[in-house]
């Protein structure tokens, strides 16, 4: 039986709504996965940083929530550095409709359900 895949998101504090609802979303997808994530509550020190890149050393890849509050986001940034330095495949969705930040460095796509089921899968 194949390995279940693990999918980490990474959002912004701002953004924790839109992680709780890509996370509440049954999706159909070739192999059986789990979403993990490390959201940041009250501090962002040396403990949850360790939390953060044993979660995503785990991860098949990464999920990014991009929106304005990702160019603010110090906790967003350090998951997505993680994630570079452990060479995860990293993919960016976007927030809301209206708000089309870019990230460096970082393939972005339009939120739907489909298009995260096919990049799971793809991975």
């Amino acid at each position: 039986m194949a390995k279940k895949k693990i999918i980490y998101i990474a959002a912004a504090s701002e953004d924790r709504r839109i992680r709780n609802m890509i996370k509440a979303e049954p999706l159909r997808t070739k192999r059986l996965f789990e979403y993990a994530d490390l959201p940041v509550e009250e501090t962002y020190d040396r403990q949850w940083q360790a939390q953060v890149r044993e979660q995503i050393r785990q991860s098949t890849g990464v999920l990014v929530v991009i929106s304005k509050n990702t160019l603010l986001s110090r906790s967003q940034a350090w998951e997505r550095q993680c994630a570079e330095e452990e060479r995860k495949p990293m993919k960016g969705i976007w927030a809301y409709d209206q708000d089309q930040a870019s990230a460096r460095n970082l393939s972005t796509m339009v939120w739907t359900w489909g298009n995260i089921a096919n990049w799971i899968d793809e991975l």
